[in-house]
This record gives structure tokens, C-alpha cells and sequence, in this order.
């Protein structure tokens, strides 16, 4: 079942990218454990002070609209 979530995440990840990279950064899925999601961020997302609010309203929003078993979305280093 994990693993059509991971599947599930990937997709929504790769649909916000272009989105994400406009702007100079990337983003990179670490692993989904329990419900959570872990992200790294890259590029110009390192040190953005806008960072945090594009992870919480922009990229958890849209998986857990794709991916509702998602309970949280975290930055890892």
C-alpha cells in the first residue's frame, strides 16, 4: 500500500515541479513514512525565506488533495 502512495506522491511532485523551478529551486522526494512525506528542498529553495510557506500552502496542499492517506509534508536536509 506504501508504495501506491510513494507512487501517488511522485505524480503530484512531478505536476508542481515546472512550478517550483520557475523560481530556481527543485524539489526531491526522500521518503514516505507513516502518512509523512519528506521532501528535500534544492536550488533557490535553500535558505528562502519563503520556503517554508510554499512547502505547507503550496506542495502539501496538492498531495494531500492527490493523496489524502498524506498527513504531513516535511523538509529534510
Amino acid at each position: 500500500m506504501s508504495e501506491n502512495i510513494e507512487n501517488k506522491v511522485k505524480k503530484t511532485l512531478e505536476e508542481i515541479r515546472p512550478r517550483i523551478q520557475a523560481d530556481g529551486g527543485d524539489i526531491e522526494l526522500v521518503a514516505v513514512e507513516n502518512g509523512v512525506v519528506k521532501v528535500r528542498l534544492r536550488g533557490a529553495c535553500v535558505g528562502c525565506p519563503m520556503s517554508a510557506l510554499t512547502l505547507k500552502q503550496g506542495v502539501e496542499r496538492a498531495i494531500k488533495n492527490n493523496v489524502p492517506e498524506v498527513k504531513s509534508v516535511e523538509a529534510v536536509q
